[in-house]
């Protein structure tokens, strides 16, 4: 049995992937989620990125519209850098999760990967309904299922030579909107077909993973190629977190660097410490479920790139891999959450 990867730049074997990043963004729009800041600091968020006001855009990333735009020039010459950095370090491969919805580009994926020597993989699929076009907000469950089949087969529609690498991030909001129960049954139909990765973003709501899961499965995916994100913002307690994972599905924590007092788009949230991100794998890792995690970043905004007085792609390889070993983490259990278990999510078996 012949397994692959599909990357932007084409087909790779799955142990040339190399150190994962399974959920990031190099290029989006994530203006719909813009915030008023609190009226006492509305000034420093009207002009551009500063020594002066990066520490505002940090605690208040969604407050500034300029900061909510991830395919600018300057956003983009940002993740360059950034990705050339992430390689520098140790870097293998990138899964850009964006969908239908916040704006993907195919093409600068292709560039960053030429220029990186960084594995880029594309998704399809669709993001939250509040994001998209009367057009698409028209789709049935059956053109959803062909335009992810079309877009993972035979290529992309914005890009026919690249063909998609997995499924998502496919995204809905609690409760979960019609549109979006048709994007999740249709990714269960596509990935029963085709053997696929999926990728599902859930609202921060305990039990909008567990929904997600119930209408995906009886579409007929198959619950162990299936991500579900975000866990580190919606899972808080250990024990609902224990009972998550026993459905089989990756538990990813993707907000590593994600380090605030007061969590915006969810205020009553208390947004953990990447400490604490790993006190919750440590107890997944002892429970005999290390090969059911991920880790990554989710960046989709300027500041938390290294141009912009970020911690960047290279993040979680610099400072969070060195305080796993402190944590008592092995070596072997590190590259199994960050290398082997990324690798077996995306092959491609036929």
């Amino acid at each position: 049995m012949s397994a692959k990867v599909q990357t932007v730049l084409g087909d790779i074997h799955p142990s040339a992937l190399g150190r994962t990043l399974t959920h990031e963004h190099l290029s989006m729009e994530f203006t719909h989620f813009y915030r008023e800041p609190p009226k006492k600091i509305a000034d420093k968020f009207q002009t551009g990125f500063s020594l002066e006001n990066v520490g505002f855009h940090r605690q208040y990333p969604y407050s500034s519209e300029n900061n909510l735009i991830l395919n600018d020039l300057k956003a983009k010459e940002a993740v360059l850098n950034d990705v050339l950095a992430y390689k520098k370090y140790g870097g293998g491969t990138i899964v850009e999760n964006t969908t239908e919805g916040i704006k993907r580009d195919i093409d600068f994926y292709k560039e960053i990967s030429e220029k990186s020597n960084v594995h880029i993989i594309a998704g399809t699929g669709y993001y939250i309904a509040d994001v998209q076009n009367n057009s698409t907000m028209g789709c049935t469950t059956e053109d959803m299922y062909n335009h992810m089949l079309k877009e993972f087969t035979e290529g992309c529609v914005d890009y026919p030579t690249v063909k998609a690498g997995f499924l998502g991030e496919i995204a809905s909001v609690w409760p979960i909107k019609e549109f979006e129960r048709k994007a999740i049954k249709a990714a269960g139909e596509v990935q029963a077909q085709i053997g696929c990765g999926v990728s599902f973003h859930p609202h921060r709501e305990p039990e909008a993973p567990f929904e997600i899961i119930r209408l995906y499965a009886e579409a007929g995916g198959k619950v162990d190629k299936t991500v579900m994100s975000h866990l580190d913002r919606t899972l808080l307690d250990f024990e609902k977190l224990s009972e998550f994972s026993e459905l089989g599905t990756y538990c990813q924590f993707d907000l590593f660097g994600v380090e605030v007092s007061y969590y915006q788009l969810n205020i009553a949230t208390d947004m953990p410490s990447d400490a604490q991100r790993l006190n919750m794998i440590k107890g997944l890792v002892d429970d005999g479920k290390e090969n059911r995690v991920l880790m990554s970043h989710d960046v989709h905004t300027k500041h938390r790139l290294i141009d912009f007085g970020g911690h960047g792609y290279c993040h979680i390889i610099n400072n969070v891999l060195p305080q796993m070993k402190a944590k008592g983490f092995s070596q072997t259990q590190i590259d199994k959450i960050t290398i082997e278990n990324p690798a077996e999510w995306l092959t491609i078996r036929k």
